[in-house]
């Protein structure tokens, strides 16, 4: 079968590889139909590292690796909730989506409504897990927030916290996402990098979403901006195991810093079809780019280098490509 692999920073090569065997207790086998690419699988096209000993690490060169967000016909079942035929959307447990079959977890994985072609159900899978997020803050009404990152994360963010009734909402991003920010429920958009507009701000937001990652410089510009008693919520996968958090300003402002990975996946799956299907919009204005897997490259520099109105890159997978 068809696979992409990490040939190195910036490049993935094509490769043949064996169908999978059949599926342990508790998986699904599937045939991939769409993949979204993730902040997290960018670090990896960039040419980072991740922390020894992790999952991750030993993955550089593995066929599929780095693509997480999924979408894929199950063609094998060991997991009573899946049959043969299914279309499911969801996590592959590996991140090594981009190949034609792809064994998972079937906790990780749910039915999706028929009518949503591929390419926009993959975007249930993020959506799960801003949902998740979300839910964690609690009660969201009424609480100006600040979401630093106006990327595909960070949209969502901006729409789901919209909808729990947050005041107002305010979004930091150095690119220049205005409109589209405008049409997520972002009050006021910023135009600059995360330290340069913490230094001069007035406003104290009871809530503040680090979605841009990848280093502790923004996790401290959302610590220094939060209001007293405020929650700081670090979105995203860390690259490094140990970073400098300013710890003093977190006991001193009575912060709560939460982050965390989705659970309950399954269920976060369902709610964010539901969500969609109340929120129409999003199955229009979400996933702006879809690419050919045979374009994956193309796909991930896209992802790399948003313009001001990019939202989701998708990969679709189909059955052509051959062996």
């Amino acid at each position: 079968m068809w696979a992409y692999r990490m040939a190195g920073p910036g490049r993935f090569e094509r490769c043949s590889v064996p169908e999978p065997e059949a599926p342990s207790s508790g998986q699904v086998v599937l045939r991939t139909t769409s993949g979204g690419i993730c902040g997290s699988d960018l670090v990896f096209f960039r040419g980072a590292t991740t922390p020894e000993g992790t999952l991750k690490d030993s993955m550089f060169g593995e066929p599929g690796f780095p693509l997480h967000e999924i979408t894929g016909e199950v063609v094998a079942s060991a997991h009573p909730a899946h049959q043969v035929g299914d279309q499911v959307v969801g996590w592959a447990t590996r991140s090594d989506g981009v190949v034609e079959y792809l064994t998972t977890n079937g906790e990780e994985v749910a039915a999706y409504r028929p009518e949503l072609k591929p390419e926009i159900a993959v975007a249930l899978q993020p959506l799960a897990c801003v949902l998740y997020a979300v839910e964690q803050l609690g009660d969201v009404r009424g609480q100006d927030v600040v979401v630093l990152g106006l990327g595909p994360i960070g949209l969502l963010f901006s729409h789901v916290l919209r909808s729990r009734g947050a005041g107002r909402i305010i979004g930091v991003d150095r690119v220049n996402r205005t409109r589209i920010g405008a049409r997520f429920g972002v009050d006021e958009v910023v135009w600059a990098s995360t330290d340069r507009w913490a230094r001069d701000v007035v406003l104290e937001p009871q809530i503040v979403i680090e979605c841009i990652g990848h280093q502790a410089g923004t996790l401290n510009d959302a610590i220094r901006v939060a209001a007293f008693n405020g929650q700081v919520y670090q979105f995203g996968i860390v690259d490094e195991a140990a970073q400098t958090v300013n710890l003093r300003q977190v006991q001193r402002k009575n912060l709560v810093l939460r982050s965390g990975v989705t659970l309950q996946r399954r269920r976060m799956l369902a709610e964010a079809d539901t969500y969609l299907a109340e929120h129409p919009e999003l199955e229009t204005g979400y996933v702006t780019d879809v690419l050919h897997a045979v374009e994956i490259e193309a796909a991930y520099r896209l992802a790399l280098n948003p313009t001001p109105e990019q939202g989701k890159v998708v990969v679709r997978m189909p059955w052509d490509l051959g062996t």
